[in-house]
């Protein structure tokens, strides 16, 4: 007997609901889940009429992996290592949701040096998320080069990440109550190096891509969505900041030792694709001003608090956000006095980013939803978690 495929079942019921009418002269057109510009296992069922699109519908569940089931059968620090799952390109924001979430139920205070670190570590991280994205989305548009130019600069921040938490890519660097190691002796000084030659390459990334016409006639005008919109699906991030709302987690509701930075939130008014881009490459060069501010002031002291091997919070409900790549990451958890959680909830900023999609989607053309769906920066783990 043939095994029962649960997929084969889902598909035709998506299918099923877009089923045109027997008057009706429209295509049905499965994007993805193995389409290169779902990066990942994101479907998207559409509806066209001709080249444009009449309905769009994300289906998610291909890469479900229960991430908050498996943090309630895991002690409180057993689980600390899903954070770098279920965010691939900005781990360390992941690390630093749970961790502060603990904390906050533990009532605990971390060294200043460890904070002071993870802010380094995890404006590097943002930086390096932001470069794979711009190489990927102008991949997606059909631009080769430019994604050379971005692994460039983003290999010199893995080499000093993995020198300071032995990874490359799904960090587990966070503890409870600070962080697993110290950084090594130079680690302020390549830091500051590497802001000094992103720095430099930005204009040749505005000359190359940004101000290029072919790229402004892709993005430009392509996916307006108002603050308003933006508010009603919960977008948050570049998403949101590129419809001219400055709101960042980092401002808004302070962790660490962001309130003793100074540095700028970049927003555009007009809601495009072009803003969200905007936005984002403004972003490096925020990163970059927090990055060398963390590593010029960077105190002596100890990088953790001392907490017991299995830790038992007591009874009670905790909830900390912090900004991830993608916007605003919250995690809330709840103890019942014992090792492992009772319950915990992970909010993630692109599964509320990619809702806004459908109705963006709709009346475009079937080429500018890649660009439109490019421009949310979405990481599927993250969204089906």
């Amino acid at each position: 007997m043939q095994a029962f495929d649960p997929n084969s079942l889902r598909g035709d019921l998506v299918s099923a609901r877009f089923e045109p009418g027997p008057t009706e002269d429209k295509l049905v057109l499965s994007l993805g889940p193995q389409h290169p510009s779902t990066h990942g296992v994101l479907r998207i069922m559409l509806e066209l009429d001709g080249e444009y699109i009449v309905r769009a519908e994300p289906v998610l569940g291909y890469i479900h992996r229960m991430h908050e089931w498996m943090a309630e059968q895991k002690t409180y620090m057993q689980f600390m290592p899903n954070m770098g799952r279920v965010d691939y390109l900005h781990p360390m924001a992941w690390n630093w949701a749970w961790a502060g979430a603990v904390e906050r139920l533990m009532g605990l205070e971390v060294p200043e040096r460890a904070e002071y670190i993870r802010v380094a570590v995890t404006e590097l991280n943002r930086i390096s998320s932001h470069l794979l994205w711009w190489g990927a989305y102008l991949l997606d548009l059909g631009a080769f080069t430019p994604i050379m130019y971005a692994f460039d600069d983003r290999e010199q921040i893995l080499d000093i990440l993995q020198d300071v938490t032995g990874s490359r890519l799904t960090y587990s660097y966070f503890t409870i109550g600070g962080v697993y190691g110290d950084v090594p002796a130079d680690f302020a000084s390549r830091c500051l190096a590497f802001t000094r030659r992103l720095r430099s390459r930005l204009p040749m990334y505005r000359d190359l891509v940004t101000d290029n016409v072919i790229l402004r006639g892709r993005c430009e005008g392509i996916g307006v969505m108002d603050v308003e919109l933006a508010r009603r699906y919960g977008a948050t991030g570049p998403v949101i900041r590129g419809s001219g709302a400055p709101v960042d987690t980092r401002r808004a509701e302070p962790y660490g030792v962001y309130n003793r930075f100074d540095f700028r939130i970049p927003n555009y008014p007009e809601g495009d694709a072009m803003a969200r881009y905007m936005v984002r490459l403004d972003e490096l060069v925020t990163s970059c001003d927090i990055i060398d501010q963390a590593v010029q002031d960077l105190p002596e002291g100890p990088i953790q608090t001392k907490v017991a091997k299995t830790l038992k919070p007591p009874k009670g409900e905790a909830s900390f956000a912090v900004e991830g790549a993608r916007g605003k990451i919250l995690i809330h958890v709840r103890s019942d006095g014992g090792p492992k959680p009772y319950r915990v909830k992970l909010r993630a900023p692109g599964f509320t980013n990619l809702n806004v999609f459908s109705e963006l989607a709709e009346g475009t053309l079937l080429a500018d939803a890649v660009s439109i769906l490019g421009s949310l920066d979405l990481v599927i783990p993250e969204i089906d978690r």
